[in-house]
C-alpha cells in the first residue's frame, strides 16, 4: 500500500471545499437579507460549478438570491451545486484511495433513470420545500421554536408513505436538532457543516425522482468478514458488518456490507448492545467464531449493501479476518455511490497496515501510525466500549485491519482489529469479538450487566402496559 499516495495534496480539493463553506456561512446569517460578505458566497460557488451543466441555473440562483429575491428553485439550484462539489470532492479522494491501495477501479451500477418508479405525493414534498427554504432565508442564527415546529405536520403527513420516509425521518431528525438548539441567536458554536449537508440533502430529496431506483441483485457464494462497524446512539444501535463477497461463479471478489439496526433505551450500553442486535443477524455470530458464511440468493443492492435475510445465509468454514485482508481484500473492487450519497463523510475503505511504527499524537493523547514515513492518524475514538479491542492494545499492534476515512482535511484509520504479539505469538483482537457472545471474563461481567438492566426495563414497561 502506498500510503505516501495518502498524504500528497489532490489538485482543486481546498478550492472546492472552501467554495462550499463560503455557501455554507452564508446559511449562519440567512438568505433572506445577505450581506455582501454572505453574497460572495454565493458568488463563490457559482464561480466553482461554471464549467459544468449547472452553470447557468446556477449563476442565477447566486444572483437573485444575493440581491434577497431567492426562490425555491434557486434553493434547489444553489443545493445542488454544493452537493456536486462535495460529490467531486468524495470522487477524488476514492481515486486516491484506489491508487493507494491498487484495488480495481469502482465500477459503474445500472440505475433506474430519475423520475422512473411509483409517483410520490407531489404536494407533501412542496411543503417539505418551502419549510426548508424558510429555513434557508432565517438561517441558522435566526431559527425559533415556531419556525422549527413548522415541520411537524409535513413529518406526520409523510411517515404513512414508505416511498416519503427516508425524507421524512430525515426532516425528523433534522428539526429536532433543531429545536434543541432555539433560539439560534444565542447560539455559541454552529454545526455549520453538519446543518447544511442536511439542509441539502433534504432540498434534493424534495425534487421528484431525485433519487433513482439502483439495481438489485442476488448474491451467492462465500462471505468472508473483515469487521463490524458499531455506531451508537442515544436511541438506536447499528451494527455494519464490511466483508469481502467471492460469488459462486467464480466471477470478481467484491467489497460488501450487511447492516442491521435496533432501537434501543439509554440505559444500554457497552457489550449490551449485542443483545439487541444478535436476534437479527447470524453473520454477527460468523464474526465472533472467525467463520465465513455461505450466501443462496442474498438480496445485494446496486450500492454493495446486503439485505441481509438469515433464511439465505448459513455458516461456513472458519475465515481468519487478517487471513482475508492479505489474501482476497486487495483484489477486492467497491461498488458505485449513489450520486447524492457521493460525500467525504462517507468515504469507509476497509484497508490493512503492517509494519507501521507507532507515535503518540501531540495534544489529545491519540495514536499516530509512521508507515514508511507517511504519518497516519488513527481514530481510537471511534473503537466501540462493546468489545475487547482498546486504545491501549491499538497502540501495542504490529498490524491494523480498519476503515480508511477522511476528516477534516486528511486521511485517518478506525481500527476493526489488531495483531499484537503476546509472549512470542500473534495475537488478533477485534472490535466485533463479542458480537456473537463470548467467555472473555470482560465481556461476560458486561453482558450480564446489561441483562440485568433489560430485565428491569422489561418489567417497569409490563407493569406500564398492564395499567
Amino acid at each position: 500500500m502506498r500510503t505516501d499516495l495518502l498524504v500528497d495534496a489532490v489538485d482543486g480539493l481546498d478550492e472546492a471545499l472552501a467554495a462550499v463553506d463560503g455557501f455554507d456561512a452564508a446559511l449562519v446569517g440567512g438568505l433572506l437579507r445577505p450581506q455582501p460578505g454572505q453574497a460572495g458566497g454565493l458568488t463563490g460557488l457559482a464561480d466553482a460549478v461554471a464549467g459544468t451543466p449547472l452553470a447557468s441555473r446556477v449563476a442565477e440562483a447566486a444572483e437573485k438570491t444575493a440581491a434577497g429575491a431567492g426562490d425555491e428553485g434557486h434553493f434547489v439550484a444553489l443545493a445542488a451545486a454544493r452537493t456536486a462539489l462535495l460529490g467531486s470532492v468524495h470522487d477524488a479522494l476514492v481515486a486516491r484511495v484506489e491508487e493507494a491501495t491498487g484495488r480495481p477501479a469502482t465500477g459503474d451500477t445500472d440505475a433506474v433513470p430519475a423520475g422512473a418508479g411509483a409517483e410520490q405525493a407531489t404536494n407533501l414534498l412542496i411543503a417539505a420545500r418551502s419549510w426548508l427554504s424558510d429555513l434557508a432565508r432565517a438561517g441558522w442564527q435566526g431559527i425559533d421554536h415556531e419556525l422549527v415546529g413548522g415541520a411537524a405536520p409535513v413529518v406526520s403527513a409523510m411517515l404513512p408513505d414508505p416511498a416519503l420516509r427516508r425524507l421524512a425521518t430525515l426532516l425528523d431528525g433534522f428539526a429536532a436538532e433543531l429545536a434543541a438548539s432555539c433560539p439560534g441567536a444565542t447560539l455559541e458554536r454552529v454545526p455549520v457543516r453538519r446543518w447544511a449537508d442536511l439542509w441539502s440533502r433534504a432540498v434534493l430529496l424534495t425534487v421528484p425522482g431525485a433519487v433513482s431506483a439502483r439495481a438489485a441483485d442476488e448474491a451467492t457464494g462465500r462471505l468472508l468478514p473483515l469487521g463490524v462497524d458499531l455506531q451508537e446512539h442515544a436511541t438506536a444501535v447499528q451494527a455494519q458488518v464490511h466483508a469481502v463477497f467471492e460469488p459462486a461463479d467464480g466471477g470478481a471478489a467484491r467489497l460488501v456490507r450487511a447492516s442491521v439496526s435496533a432501537p434501543k433505551p439509554d440505559t444500554v450500553v457497552g457489550a449490551g448492545l449485542w443483545q439487541l442486535l444478535r436476534p437479527h443477524m447470524s453473520l454477527l455470530a460468523a464474526v465472533s467464531e472467525g467463520r465465513s458464511m455461505e450466501l443462496d440468493a442474498m438480496p445485494l443492492t446496486g450500492e454493495g449493501d446486503l439485505i441481509w435475510d438469515d433464511a439465505r445465509a448459513r455458516a461456513g468454514e472458519p475465515a481468519d479476518a487478517f487471513a482475508t485482508a492479505r489474501v482476497a481484500l486487495p483484489a477486492a473492487a467497491a461498488f458505485a455511490v449513489a450520486p447524492l450519497d457521493r460525500h467525504p463523510a462517507r468515504i469507509a475503505v476497509p484497508v490493512l497496515l503492517e509494519g507501521y511504527g507507532v507515535e503518540e499524537a501531540e495534544g489529545d493523547g491519540g495514536v499516530v501510525f509512521d508507515v514508511a514515513g507517511c504519518r497516519i492518524a488513527v481514530d481510537t475514538g471511534r473503537v466501540p466500549a462493546a468489545g475487547p479491542l482498546t486504545p491501549e492494545a491499538v497502540a501495542s499492534s504490529g498490524a491494523c485491519l480498519g476503515l480508511l476515512r477522511w476528516d477534516a482535511g486528511a486521511f485517518l484509520l478506525q481500527p476493526l482489529a489488531v495483531e499484537r504479539t503476546v509472549r512470542k505469538k500473534a495475537v488478533a483482537v477485534h472490535a466485533g469479538a463479542w458480537a456473537g457472545g463470548t467467555a472473555d471474563k470482560a465481556g461476560v461481567r458486561a453482558e450480564k450487566a446489561a441483562t440485568d438492566a433489560v430485565k428491569v426495563l422489561r418489567e417497569r414497561a409490563g407493569k406500564l402496559l398492564r395499567k
